[in-house]
C-alpha cells in the first residue's frame, strides 16, 4: 500500500477484533492505512508522539478504538490538527460498552471526536472514507457505489419478504 492516509489505533491487542473491520472497510475502498497499538494509559509518550507528528506524516483522519475509561480518542483530539473517529469498544473491564461510548462522545468543547457506535469500526472506517473523499472524486464514487449496494440489499430484502407475505 501507498502512504497511508488513516491511522487506526486501539489501546490494546485485545481491541484488535474489533478494529479490524475499519481496516477491512478501508482496504475495500482501497484507502491506504496504518494499524498499531497506542494506550493512553501504558504508552502515554508514544501516544503524544504519534498524534502529533500523524499530520506531519501525511494522515488526515484517525480512528482510535478504546474500552473501559476510553481515553485514546479524547487524548488523540487533544493533540492533533486531524479529526478523531471514537470507537467505544465492548471490553472485558467495560459496563456493556456504555463507559466507553459516553467517556468518548462527551468531550468538552474544543476538542472534538466523531463518535460510532459501540464496537462499530466498520462505520468509522466508512466515516473516514467520506472525510477523505469529500475533495477526490473516485473516493467519493466508491462511497456512492457502497451506499447504493446496501441500499440494494435492503431492497432485495424486502421483496423476498413481500413475497413470502403475498
Amino acid at each position: 500500500m501507498s502512504q497511508p492516509k488513516v491511522g487506526i489505533i486501539m489501546g490494546s491487542n485485545s481491541d484488535l477484533p474489533v478494529m479490524q473491520a475499519a481496516a477491512d472497510i478501508l482496504k475495500h475502498f482501497e484507502i491506504p492505512y496504518e494499524i498499531d497499538i497506542v494506550s493512553a494509559h501504558r504508552t502515554p509518550e508514544k501516544m503524544f508522539e504519534y498524534a502529533k507528528n500523524a499530520h506531519l506524516r501525511g494522515l488526515q483522519v484517525i480512528i482510535a478504538g478504546a474500552g473501559g475509561a476510553a481515553h485514546l480518542p479524547g487524548m488523540v483530539a487533544s493533540l492533533t490538527p486531524l479529526p478523531v473517529i471514537g470507537v467505544p469498544v465492548k471490553s472485558s473491564n467495560s459496563i456493556d460498552g456504555w463507559d466507553s461510548l459516553l467517556s468518548i462522545v462527551q468531550m468538552p468543547n474544543g476538542v472534538p471526536v466523531a463518535t460510532v457506535a459501540v464496537n462499530a469500526s466498520q462505520n468509522a472506517g466508512i466515516l473516514a472514507a467520506q472525510i477523505i473523499a469529500s475533495p477526490n472524486i473516485d473516493a467519493l464514487n466508491k462511497i456512492s457505489e457502497y451506499k447504493n449496494m446496501l441500499k440494494e440489499k435492503v431492497m432485495t430484502a424486502s421483496s423476498e419478504i413481500l413475497k413470502k407475505e403475498g
